[in-house]
This record gives C-alpha cells, structure tokens and sequence, in this order.
C-alpha cells in the first residue's frame, strides 16, 4: 500500500523551529517531485515548498522563504522541512504529497499521494 506519513509537528513558541519529515512506505520517492502543502482553519490550502525528485530544485512560498528549507534523502524515503523563526500565522495542518509528473510547482491537483498531516501550531 502506498503511504506518506508526515511527523515532526508540535507546539512551538514563536521564534521556535521545527523539522517535519515525510517517510513514504510501500514505494520509493526517487522519481517523485514531494511537496509540503499547509491548510490553517477556514482557509484553503496553500502549497509552501516543494523539491524534484533529485533534490536539485526547489521552491517556496513568499510568505516562507527565508525560513524554510525543504530537503530530502532518498536512501532514506524521506523528505523534510526545515522550519525556522516560526510565526502564529504558520499555524495549520501540513500535508507532505507526491507528484510523478515533470513540473516543480506548488499546485496541489499536480500531486498524486498525499500523506494524512501533521499540526503544526506556533503560540506563546
């Protein structure tokens, strides 16, 4: 069966960092563009980062560039994001998903498996 699990998530102080990782299991990342996606409550979601399946290329969200970094290992099947000086507004379930086509955007209808989440919430 093919899965993405997402872990990492927490409770942060703002200012804070955390690492999220996505571990996929019952297939292998290599040929997969991974992206990490974030829906905070009453909005929609929003793509914030995302890397191709060799790690060369990457991108981001305005609203995060700067702070995150999205990286991966694939002897490991695992992708992360690297999350620094984080704010209140960054709060929201993130979403790590897999897209086997040829383009690199944060466009979630591009991504073919999606992993179930992990809350991330930044408050004092």
């Amino acid at each position: 069966q093919l899965q993405l699990v997402e872990s990492g998530g927490g409770l942060v102080q703002p200012g804070g960092s955390l690492r999220l990782s996505c571990a996929a299991s019952g297939f292998t990342l290599d040929y997969y563009a991974i992206g990490w996606f974030r829906q905070a409550p009453g909005k929609e979601r929003e793509g914030v980062s995302c890397i191709s399946s060799s790690g060369g290329s990457t991108n981001y969200a305005d609203s995060v560039k700067g702070r995150f970094t999205i990286s991966r290992d694939n002897a490991k099947n695992t992708v992360y994001l690297q999350m620094n000086s984080l704010k209140p507004e960054y709060t929201a379930v993130y979403y790590c998903a897999a897209c086997s086509g040829l383009l690199l955007e944060r466009i979630d209808a591009l991504y073919d498996y999606w992993g179930q989440g992990t809350q991330v919430t930044v408050s004092s």
